[in-house]
């Protein structure tokens, strides 16, 4: 195979792996019935004209297992933190107090616990089209380089097959990652 292909198969592993760390991120803000100041991660909030992750307007801390508080820094954001909780696909309440607000971990019944492992599953397929595309990306290219003649039919067929096995590679991932947390979700 030449040195001069410009073929880059380190940017694809690279995307790949970003879809799963998007992912891992995404897992992190499922509650599985405990506390966590990841939970709040996904949740943006409308602050002065733009839209803000949490952890940038208060400070997210866990005082106990099954309680998150929040203690926002500016006394007028309150009120959209307190809305963009309650708007939040997570299903808390936070309970008011000043500038801070006390957010209750429910125990997770049955129906909630399916809801989310569901949820869980939406991501992971997101993320495996993110892959998807990504392996497209890389055979699109392949073949651009075949066609301009820089790449021979053997060399293009080399390289996709190693295109191909980084995307089984992150699948596989995504699909071990996506079992775990289902089986976490699920624990009663």
């Amino acid at each position: 195979m030449s040195d001069e292909i410009d073929f880059d198969e380190d940017d694809l592993k690279r995307r790949m792996d970003g879809a799963f760390d998007s992912l891992k991120k995404e897992f992190g803000g499922l509650r599985t019935g405990r506390a966590s100041p990841n939970l709040l991660d996904s949740i943006k909030v409308d602050a002065y004209g733009a839209l803000t992750p949490i952890a940038q307007v208060a400070t997210v801390s866990v005082p106990e297992p099954r309680m998150i508080s929040v203690n926002v820094w500016d006394k007028g954001m309150v009120s959209a933190v307190d809305s963009a909780i309650r708007n939040s696909p997570l299903g808390l309440n936070p309970v008011v107090e000043g500038q801070l607000l006390r957010l209750p971990i429910p125990p997770l019944n049955e129906e909630r616990r399916a809801e989310l492992a569901k949820l869980a599953g939406t991501y992971a397929e997101n993320a495996r089209v993110a892959v998807r595309n990504v392996r497209r990306d890389g055979m699109d290219s392949l073949k651009k380089l075949e066609k301009d003649g820089v790449l021979s039919e053997d060399e293009h067929k080399s390289y996709a097959e190693d295109v191909q096995k980084l995307t089984d590679g992150a699948i596989s991932r995504i699909d071990d990652a996506l079992k775990v947390k289902q089986e976490e979700i699920m624990q009663v």
